[in-house]
């Protein structure tokens, strides 16, 4: 039996197809994020640089993340490359201290998310 498709040229680029994310109550957290500090500033990390902040997931279950499964756009904070590495695959942390580091990153972020929001409105 034949394929249906033709198989990829060797060095072709893989283009991952991303589903969009839902915005949750029309606001997309995502968005947010961009053109932020890092928020997490592990002290372990010495150079956090703002051009490399994107959104960071929590790691946490009770956040909705699971096996394959990021956690809600709500549960996002603006982190740095080299922050974003140590929570998610770094070995400088034990996974109470990145769990902390988060929780406590989110707790800032949340009221600034919040101020940004009513500003919008």
């Amino acid at each position: 039996m034949k394929p249906s498709t033709k198989p990829m040229k060797r060095g072709a680029p893989i283009r991952a197809r991303r589903k969009a994310r839902p915005k949750i109550d029309g606001v997309d957290y995502l968005a947010l994020c961009r053109g932020q500090p890092c928020y997490l500033m592990l002290p372990r990390v010495r150079i956090h640089d703002i051009e490399t902040v994107v959104p960071a997931h929590s790691n946490q279950s009770r956040h909705g993340k699971g096996l394959g499964i990021k956690a809600s756009d709500l549960y996002t904070v603006p982190a740095c490359f080299a922050c974003h590495f140590q929570i998610d695959q770094g070995k400088d942390l034990s996974r109470e201290e990145k769990f902390a580091a988060w929780d406590a990153a989110y707790a800032r972020w949340k009221e600034d998310r919040t101020r940004m929001l009513e500003a919008l409105k």
